[in-house]
């Protein structure tokens, strides 16, 4: 089950069966039949959007609580879900498929195949033009709405890519930038136009789990099991700053400032640390 909480901790409303109750059954409420994987708001925040084990993906009313739309299209786990707009979105498996849906509509409106492993993250960009996914099988690829097959295959980790992330549209250089995290330890800085890897981030000692561009799009935060988070310059790759931890980083983000950044760790802290000290 999901839980909406208000900022001062009070809990708004709890999204899915109660315990106890049989899914499926009429007398239990809608909601997922396993784990949820991911959640994510839309941006006028009131539709939370989830993707489940249980295969599938739901749009709920965040407020009422309620099941706007179920969509059952994949044939195992759902593994991550993003919103392309108020009402139109992109799940992914490990069914090695990624399906664009929209409310209203019963089936995929795009289904994107290609990957030869299970894919595990979907990102648009900030436009929601372009879908970039990121795979098992070491590559990243970036999609269109106007054609089944990928625009780049982004090659050249030698293990697993866990999450990516797109840039803010001003960033250093001036061109949208797509970041890779991979079990293979490090993380790429992408340029989208000619789909050539611009920089190498070499300094972790474990696989990268997280990765985040500051708000102006100068640098780029990486945490990993290895109790480390880079800060990086997206100009020129460089390391520009490290904080070290008591336990692995498994999620970073910046605050709107780009002056703060959280960390999430297995030490079950987050912790907040000023970039300007």
């Amino acid at each position: 089950r999901a839980r909406v909480w208000t900022a001062r901790g009070d809990l708004v409303a709890t999204l899915g069966p109660t315990p106890g109750s049989t899914p499926g059954t009429p007398t239990a409420p809608t909601g997922h039949e396993g784990p949820i994987f991911a959640l994510k708001w839309n941006a006028n925040s009131t539709l939370l959007l989830s993707g489940s084990v249980d295969k599938s993906a739901i749009v709920w009313d965040a407020v009422a609580g309620t099941v706007r739309r179920h969509f059952r299209l994949h044939k195992a786990p759902t593994l991550d879900v993003d919103w392309r707009d108020e009402t139109s979105f992109a799940t992914c498996s490990t069914d090695k498929m990624i399906h664009v849906c929209r409310l209203g509509e019963s089936a995929a409106v795009r289904t994107f195949q290609g990957h030869t492993d299970e894919v595990n993250c979907v990102k648009w960009d900030p436009r929601g033009n372009l879908l970039a996914s990121c795979s098992d099988d070491c590559t990243a690829r970036v999609w269109s709405m106007a054609s089944d097959k990928p625009l780049h295959v982004l090659s050249g980790h030698s293990k697993e890519i866990y999450t990516i992330k797109w840039s803010p549209e001003s960033n250093s250089r001036g061109t949208p930038l797509l970041a890779s995290a991979s079990l293979d330890k490090t993380v790429r800085l992408w340029e989208l136009e000619s789909g050539t890897c611009l920089q190498t981030l070499s300094g972790h000692t474990e696989p990268v789990y997280s990765v985040a561009f500051s708000p102006n799009g100068e640098l780029i935060a990486s945490g990993s099991p290895d109790k480390s988070l880079h800060v990086w310059s997206v100009r020129d790759g460089s390391l520009v700053k490290t904080f070290k931890g008591s336990g692995g980083i498994y999620e970073v983000c910046w605050n709107k400032a780009g002056t703060k950044l959280a960390a999430c760790f297995s030490t079950h802290s987050l912790v907040i640390m000023d970039t300007r000290m």
